[in-house]
């Protein structure tokens, strides 16, 4: 990290000659910016994303899933939804994309409430009719 330190404090005295030299020596192929500032810019958030390994994992996950697979959420309050489990019905109602209501008591995912109800892990929108079975995740 002190290695990362230096070059990125560097960074702001280098002309641009010395900024294409230095995005070459790091990334191979120079930027064609002609921006001496905007070059600086890049070239430190690219040296800060590799440092600190870029994005977190489920950042990397959520870019690479097509937006059609993009999780949904509930934008209506007050949604019901029933499932009938083992012979038993179960209700649960929609307070916000975090807040479920099961029983009396609040929940922050419909997935725990199916785990909840089945024991086992589920996904809570597939388990409550939100989501066909042949869709991902």
């Amino acid at each position: 990290m002190t290695d990362l330190n230096a070059d990125l404090s560097n960074l702001s005295t280098l002309d641009l000659i010395a900024l294409r030299a230095e995005w070459r020596r790091h990334f191979g192929t120079p930027q064609p910016t002609r921006s001496t500032e905007l070059l600086a810019l890049m070239l430190a958030w690219r040296l800060q994303a590799e440092g600190g390994n870029g994005l977190d994992t489920e950042t990397r996950r959520a870019l690479r899933r097509p937006m059609d697979e993009k999780p949904r959420k509930l934008a209506v309050s007050g949604i019901r939804m029933i499932r009938e489990w083992k012979g038993e019905r179960h209700e649960v109602t929609a307070l916000g994309s975090e807040d479920f209501v099961y029983r009396g008591a609040h929940y922050r995912s419909l997935s725990e409430i199916a785990r909840l109800i089945t024991g086992t892990r589920w996904n809570g929108p597939r388990f409550f009719g939100l989501r066909a079975d042949g869709d991902a995740k």
